[in-house]
């Protein structure tokens, strides 16, 4: 059935977990979002009054987690100069994180429903805070990474369970605006980590970065087990180990190999991983068409919005994943700014970004998701770009404008993404697309990590720059920019009425 006929047609009555899904990351209430008052499905509802603590108890987490990565983002400059590595060697602070990300969400559900959400939601937060103790107290890379890795495996499990523990324990008629409870405070994270990492190493010791997150996490698991419930699923599927290891062997060998191929002295070590990686891939595929209910399904890829999404908001999510440990290191290393005032600068993005949330259904509703993508799939890249052209003598007014606009238009973005991508997922399936799509966004933003670094290491040694200079930045800014870029290629592939009924767009 061609697209213009698909969406002629009447809509499945199964697809309505797909708008749901979409609806709630919209953040805005819809005529199509949800049933009147009936509980989620397994889910002991709360009383009305009680859904806002639910909420702001599981935000903390979010809150707590997006803090982190934030406030370490502006802290890497003055940590490979205490590690005596070079500035691009300590991107792996980054990707080991985002790499436990990737590995460990898609277990996350299975997880949850055998042992219940409440208790793994508990033990997350338990093991994101000794994975944070263990990198407030590493004395050299190698185990900062480990430490960074554990620390992934409780964010992995911690905020895909947080979320399942609310969609389980709150009436669907308070649900939209649980979830807006729920994003606001963790929206915070992101707009207080630059300036507060900045002041931290400036000021005390990036090490407090990890240790600020003892009283928060302990404070989360006491109020979890205070004031929520324990809510298990009826229905617990049978866990694919065979596929968790084949995927988690491929992923993880095959980034690491990316990860080296920027560092110098690491190549006899880069193939055998590759090809280690590559291998476990394969073998993944062909377990994945066996299995009753593989740990990622492919055979989502076959839903063209799910599809087009995975691949725009994947060569989208390259610059995202680049820019945050680009910008710091731009502003420290080149401009020669101390940390605090890096952190006053890269804030921008996260505040743009804040301000988008409440105009994104009325854009999509104006301009319809193919034409929205299409036009801020272009602009982004382009914007970007134009970070490369920073240079001390650009006024700051114009630097913290491009800087917001990009933060604006990028949320703008993934907004879109993230919704359009469950339009045509019904309900059984729902469980199984939010793994994948958590997965690959993950994995495309180590990915944006490993380009930058690679790259930057790459333009600084042929130039035989130590420390990078601004035309290194410039190039390695200009790269991820251009790969992003190509997403225009495949948004304009979305159907011109794709999403109408999650934006309330008439065809």
């Amino acid at each position: 059935m061609r697209h213009g006929e698909r969406d002629r047609a009447p809509r499945d009555p199964s697809a309505q977990g797909g708008q749901t899904r979409a609806a709630e990351i919209l953040n805005q209430p819809s005529d199509l979002t949800l049933p009147p008052a009936e509980p989620a499905p397994g889910a002991a509802a709360q009383p009305a009054r009680h859904y806002r603590t639910t909420a702001l108890i599981i935000a903390c987490a979010l809150f707590m987690q997006n803090l982190d990565s934030t406030v370490l983002a502006t802290a890497l400059p003055t940590m490979a100069h205490e590690f005596g590595i070079a500035p691009t060697g300590i991107s792996l602070a980054l990707t080991s994180y985002l790499l436990a990300l990737a590995l460990f969400i898609p277990a996350s559900g299975s997880t949850a429903d055998r042992f219940g959400g409440r208790r793994v939601f508990q033990i997350a937060i338990m093991i994101f805070v000794m994975g944070s103790i263990a990198c407030a107290l590493s004395t050299d890379l190698a185990t900062l990474v480990l430490a960074r890795f554990f620390q992934g495996m409780g964010g992995a499990m911690m905020m895909p369970v947080g979320r399942l523990v609310l969609l389980r324990t709150v009436a669907k008629r308070d649900l939209v605006a649980a979830m807006s409870w729920l994003t606001m405070p963790a929206m915070i994270g992101p707009i207080l980590g630059p300036p507060v990492g900045g002041l931290i190493v400036t000021y005390l010791d990036w090490r407090w970065i990890f240790w600020i997150n003892l009283p928060i996490g302990l404070a989360g698991v006491f109020l979890v087990g205070r004031f929520i419930d324990e809510v298990r699923s009826s229905d617990v599927r049978p866990f694919d180990l065979t596929g968790f290891l084949l995927s988690g062997l491929g992923l993880g060998a095959t980034m690491f190999a990316l990860e080296l191929l920027s560092r110098p002295g690491h190549g006899a070590f880069i193939l055998p991983l590759l090809a280690t990686g590559l291998v476990s891939i394969a073998a993944y595929l062909v377990h994945a068409r066996r299995a009753a209910q593989p740990i990622l399904d492919l055979t989502l890829l076959r839903i063209p919005t799910f599809r087009l999404s995975i691949i725009g908001g994947t060569l989208m999510r390259i610059t995202q994943g680049a820019q945050p440990f680009l910008l710091p290191m731009l502003m420290q290393l080149a401009f020669g700014l101390s940390a605090a005032a890096s952190g006053a600068v890269t804030v921008a993005p996260a505040i743009g970004a804040f301000f988008m949330k409440g105009t994104a259904r009325t854009l999509l509703r104006r301009f319809g998701f193919r034409t929205t993508l299409t036009t801020v799939g272009m602009l982004v890249p382009l914007l970007y770009a134009v970070t490369g052209f920073f240079r001390p003598d650009w006024p700051w007014t114009a630097v913290y404008a491009v800087l917001l606009v990009c933060g604006f238009l990028t949320s703008l973005q993934f907004t879109a993404f993230n919704a359009i991508a469950y339009d045509e997922i019904d309900t059984r399936r729902m469980s199984a697309a939010t793994s994948f799509y958590s997965t690959v966004q993950q994995l495309a933003m180590s990915l944006g990590i490993c380009t930058a670094a690679g790259v930057l290491g790459v333009v600084s040694a042929a130039r035989s720059h130590e420390v990078p200079q601004f035309g290194d930045f410039s190039v390695a800014i200009w790269t991820v920019a251009a790969i992003s870029l190509t997403a225009v290629f495949f948004n304009l592939r979305f159907d011109r009425n794709a999403g109408h009924e999650l934006s309330g767009r008439r065809r």
